[in-house]
């Protein structure tokens, strides 16, 4: 099996990017490790109608039936689960995706303050020098949400926001979604026809 992947999604809106993100790596056989924050949960429900349970072993069994996942392909951790393996460099995958990411989130990522789980798993993976990716969903941004930005990346993380081209010419909400995701997907070095590329 290929190495796992931590996705968190926050309760920024576009959370269809994170689910859609979470469909392709399933398809692609990735086990995913996945944190979902109760703004997140909230976001879900009232942006696509997916209604989540609370306990985390619930959600991985609603998840994983709606994407098809194998047996043990998807763990989901809560907020506070400390001892998950996101929690220590020596557990901890070495890519993670924050799709979609709070400003919020992104602050506390900045400023390691691990208040929940998802701040300590970006906090992992960037003391272990693996690959953050912040998939920033916010619009006008300030000087603070800038300056974190800088700080996370002059850190290594990559910050990809939300921002779908239209040089493809999208005809739908699907495609203008899938262009993002298409652009994690690289960063995460997997082959993807979501999107065709520059001069194809």
């Amino acid at each position: 099996m290929s190495a796992p992947v931590t996705l968190a999604i926050t309760g920024a809106s576009g959370g269809r990017y994170g689910l859609r993100l979470l469909e392709c790596l399933l398809a692609a056989g990735r086990p995913v490790y996945l944190l979902i924050s109760e703004a997140g949960r909230l976001v879900l429900k009232m942006e696509e109608d997916v209604t989540l349970p609370a306990r985390a072993g619930d959600i991985a069994t609603a998840l994983g039936e709606r994407y098809g996942a194998r047996e043990g392909q998807l763990q989901v951790f809560g907020p506070r689960a400390w001892t998950a393996p996101v929690a220590s460099g020596s557990g901890a995958p070495r890519q993670m995706v924050v799709c979609p990411c709070t400003t919020g989130t992104l602050g506390r990522i900045a400023a390691g303050t691990s208040e929940g789980l998802i701040e300590r798993a970006a906090d992992v993976v960037l003391k272990e020098r693996g690959e953050l990716t912040l998939v920033v969903r916010e619009t006008p941004l300030s000087e603070i949400h800038l300056e974190n930005m800088l700080r996370l990346a002059r850190m290594g993380a990559l910050i990809l926001p939300a921002n779908p081209g239209f040089y493809n010419r999208p005809q739908s909400l699907d495609e203008l979604v899938d262009f993002v995701v298409a652009r994690v997907l690289d960063r995460l070095g997997m082959p993807q026809t979501l999107a065709p590329r520059w001069g194809d």
